[in-house]
């Protein structure tokens, strides 16, 4: 099978400019993809077959979240593990409403603050939601993602759509076609191209426990955000720590090595910024085939084999990363050195992915 390919990245499917007439850009309607395109993939995914669609975050692997055996065609595309959970996406309220117990007080004032939007609330499920998209737990993660394109195919479908981020498990997340159509091109019937993700990383997880905000994966969303709300906040320990094998997740991605390159990677992290960058020289000065993946503002300050730019601002790492984490392959090196990032904000995101891109090889100096 070849997947079909649908183009809605900026400007697509619009008619050709008349002799002498504006730029797409002039008359404003470049942002404005044929929505219509989704329709074919929509019943798609009422047929029970898979479609990769964007998010504001990343990609993402869908397929009816009410079909047991088309669920199960996701965690077979991605060579998943079945304890693993998968998030739910809807377009509207009342999709909630059939999927899951009416929401606390907590909960609602995080849908009307963050929804639609890159936060998914852990629930408690209703029986219409099969066990297999949940890993057999009795809560189910729901978000309503802001990209239109996602909401629009959801609308289109009529049905919430399960879906997991696009990649093969345990490597990095698709945050753009070109970096995993090689890998999943013939494991789903559509491929949806929009162009760059935003974001960049996962959606913020929370479960609300008593009173308070847990964060389950740390996200774009971030607890500094739940905190203007008034809200207490907790950040479950396995956000910058490890599960063991027998614990059950709660979210997605946060179990096994994940986001990983081939490359053996290794993350270090220090508040003082110099102490951060004699430490990884000395690192690459003792592995001689090493790659480094650093900041922009640091990257002559390495005497590395090879450097690779991540971007300044948490919000160029965020985006930047998961291709970055994919490219290091191709320079064959022995060693990825990553610099951290602050565990505050975004960085706190960034800081989980890193750290489970690099299996918990962790140095913090």
């Amino acid at each position: 099978m070849i997947s079909k390919y649908i183009d809605l990245t900026v400007g697509a499917g619009l008619a050709p400019l008349a002799k002498g007439g504006m730029s797409r850009s002039d008359r404003g309607d470049f942002i404005c993809p044929d929505y219509t395109k989704l329709e074919e993939p929509a019943k798609a995914i009422r047929e029970g077959k898979l479609v990769l669609f964007p998010t504001e975050t990343v990609y993402g692997i869908g397929a009816n979240a009410l079909d047991s055996e088309a669920v199960k065609r996701i965690f077979a595309a991605k060579g998943r593990k079945q304890d693993n959970p998968l998030i739910v996406h809807i377009s509207n309220m009342n999709m909630l409403t059939d999927l899951v117990e009416k929401p606390n007080e907590i909960e609602q004032k995080l849908m009307d603050k963050f929804w639609p939007g890159p936060l998914t609330i852990v629930f408690k499920k209703k029986k219409i939601i099969p066990d297999v998209v949940t890993a057999g737990l009795d809560t189910v993660g729901i978000r309503m993602p802001e990209n239109i394109i996602s909401r629009k195919l959801i609308e289109y479908s009529g049905v919430a759509i399960a879906a997991p981020s696009a990649n093969i498990s345990g490597r990095p997340s698709g945050t753009k076609i070109s970096d995993i159509i090689n890998e999943l091109n013939g494991k789903v019937e559509y491929i949806i191209d929009s162009g760059m993700a935003e974001i960049g990383v996962e959606s913020t997880v929370v479960r609300v426990l008593g009173n308070a905000v847990h964060i389950l994966r740390p996200g774009k969303i971030t607890k500094e955000d739940f905190e203007k709300l008034g809200l207490k906040v907790n950040v479950d320990k396995h956000v910058l720590g490890k599960y063991e094998n027998q614990e059950k997740v709660m979210s997605p991605g946060m179990k096994y090595r994940h986001y990983a390159p081939k490359t053996k990677c290794l993350l270090v992290y220090s508040k003082n910024e110099a102490n951060l960058i004699n430490e990884i020289n000395k690192i690459a000065e003792n592995n001689k085939n090493t790659a480094v993946i650093a900041k922009t503002r640091n990257l002559d300050k390495y005497n590395a084999e090879y450097i690779l730019d991540m971007g300044d601002t948490l919000e160029e790492i965020s985006r930047n990363i998961f291709t970055i984490l994919r490219k290091v392959d191709d320079y064959k090196a022995d060693l990825v050195v990553i610099e951290g990032a602050p565990q505050t904000g975004l960085g706190l995101a960034i800081m989980n992915r890193l750290i489970r891109a690099c299996d918990n090889n962790y140095i913090e100096c």
